[in-house]
C-alpha cells in the first residue's frame, strides 16, 4: 500500500494520470457514463466538474468513484484507495472494456501470476493450419486451451492499444485494436516489401503520445508515414531527440466488423414488398 497523502496532492496525482492518457475531463465523464451503464449503477458516473474539483483537492471521493477512475486510467485500485486513506483491499483488477480515444502502451504482464496448463497432445489433435470455427475445434472443451496463445511471448514482447480515434494505419490496423510489439526489433530497416501489408510497422513513443505507423529515416529526421486511406499527412520528427522506437509490430488483434443487431421495426417495414 502507498502511504496516504493529502487530498490536494492526491488530486494532482490523479490529474497527472488523466493527462498521461491525454484524456479531458469530458472524456472521463463520457467513459464513466459507459461504465455506469455496464455496471447498472449510477454511482460509477462522474461529471467533468467533479473531475476538476477532485483534482483541485476540494473533497474526498467515494470508493466507487475512485473505482471508476482506476478503471478509466488503467491504474491499481489499491493505490487509489491509499491516496485517500481508504483502508480497503483490492477489489479486483480493472475491467469494463472501455475504449480510450488515444493510442497508449499497455503495462507489462505479470508472468508470475497463475497459469493454466494445456495438454501436450493439442498439436496432434488440432490442425491449426486450416481455417475453422473455434467452437467446433474444441467442442468437447469447457474453455479454449491456453496452448493457442503460445505465440505470445510475454517476456520479450510489448502490447499496445490503438486508440478508438486513431486512423493512422487504417484499414491495415483499425482503431481499438491491440498490437504485439517486438522490442528486439527497435532498429529501422529498409527491406523490400511486396505490398503495404508486408511493409514494417513500428510503435513509437513521442514526447506527447504514442504512434503506430510506417516510417523512414532521413538523416536525423524520422518520417512517420500513415496509410493512404487514412488521408493523414506524414509527420517529420527529430530523431532520436523527440522519438523513441519501442519496436516493430509483429501481430494485431482487431475487429473488422460490428456485431450484428436485431433489425429495427422501421428497417423491416422498408424491406417488405
Amino acid at each position: 500500500m502507498l502511504t496516504p497523502t493529502s487530498s490536494p496532492a492526491a488530486g494532482s496525482w490523479l490529474r497527472a494520470e488523466r493527462e498521461r492518457l491525454r484524456l479531458s475531463s469530458r472524456d472521463v465523464e463520457r467513459l464513466s457514463y459507459e461504465l455506469a451503464l455496464q455496471r447498472n449503477n449510477k454511482q460509477y458516473y462522474v461529471s467533468h466538474s467533479w473531475v476538476t474539483d477532485i483534482e483541485r483537492g476540494k473533497f474526498r471521493p467515494s470508493v466507487l468513484k475512485l473505482r471508476t477512475l482506476s478503471v478509466i486510467y488503467h491504474g491499481n485500485y489499491d493505490e487509489y484507495l491509499a491516496l485517500f486513506d481508504f483502508p480497503l483491499s483490492d477489489m479486483g483488477k480493472p475491467t469494463g472494456g472501455l475504449l480510450l480515444p488515444h493510442t497508449h502502451l499497455l503495462e507489462s504482464v505479470d508472468t508470475n501470476e497463475k497459469t493454466i496448463i494445456a495438454p501436450t497432445e493439442l498439436r496432434e489433435s488440432v490442425k491449426l493450419e486450416k481455417t475453422n470455427l473455434v467452437a467446433r475445434m474444441f467442442a468437447d472443451w469447457e474453455g479454449i486451451p491456453v496452448r493457442l496463445l503460445e505465440r505470445m511471448d510475454l517476456r520479450k514482447s510489448l502490447y499496445g492499444y490503438i486508440g478508438r480515434e486513431d486512423y493512422t494505419m487504417f484499414p491495415i490496423i483499425r482503431p481499438a485494436s491491440f498490437v504485439q510489439i517486438d522490442s528486439r526489433q527497435a532498429k529501422i530497416t529498409t527491406p523490400y516489401w511486396h505490398s503495404d501489408h508486408d511493409r514494417p510497422i513500428y510503435f513509437f513513443e513521442l514526447r506527447d503520445r504514442y504512434v503506430c505507423s510506417w516510417c523512414e529515416l532521413d538523416g536525423n529526421r524520422l518520417i512517420l508515414i500513415p496509410s493512404p486511406q487514412s488521408r493523414l499527412p506524414a509527420r517529420h520528427i527529430r530523431y532520436p531527440g523527440d522519438a523513441d522506437i519501442l519496436g516493430r509490430v509483429t501481430g494485431v488483434t482487431m475487429c473488422i466488423a460490428e456485431m450484428a443487431t436485431t433489425p429495427s421495426r422501421e428497417s423491416q417495414i422498408r424491406r417488405s414488398p
